[in-house]
């Protein structure tokens, strides 16, 4: 069965899901200047009131389309 959102994987551990690593899952939900401020990844940052941090939850099929997209333009 599939998830419908995974959380980022831990510092210096890769996804369980994708075999990506932390860092480069950023790349993709977080906006920079590298993605032209658009992440082609969607996710949503979920924290409680009055909390600073809080937790990040990937939508899994969204990783999923992107990383299809990826390997079907490299065909």
């Amino acid at each position: 069965m599939k998830p419908e959102f995974i959380r980022l994987p831990k510092e210096g551990k890769l996804c369980p899901h994708t075999g990506l690593s932390r860092g480069y899952m950023n790349q993709l939900i977080l906006p920079t200047s590298e993605n032209g401020h658009k992440p082609p990844v969607r996710s949503h940052s979920i924290r409680k009131r009055g909390n600073v941090r809080g937790i990040r939850l990937i939508v899994y099929d969204s990783l999923i389309d992107h990383l299809n997209q990826l390997t079907a333009s490299r065909e």
